[in-house]
């Protein structure tokens, strides 16, 4: 008995890995490829990103103008 419910899910286990080695190896295959720099000929390595969103690097804040005024 112990060991047809481990063959049996030893089969299952295998068949559950073949299905999503599958699927990974499908979206591989249709995912459209961007190169480094996209919109770049020469690939200067630059990645560009898709997003709509705009990037913040810096508030202004009182901890930032103690910290830049300490750096000066």
């Amino acid at each position: 008995m112990a060991d047809e419910l481990r063959r049996d899910f030893i089969k299952r286990a295998g068949i559950a890995a073949t299905v999503i080695a599958g699927s990974v190896v499908a979206t591989a295959a249709t995912t459209q490829s961007q190169s480094r720099g996209a919109g770049n000929d020469t690939g200067s390595g630059v990645v560009t990103g898709r997003s709509k969103k705009k990037e913040i690097l810096y508030k202004k804040t009182a901890a930032w103008n103690e910290f830049y005024g300490a750096a000066k």
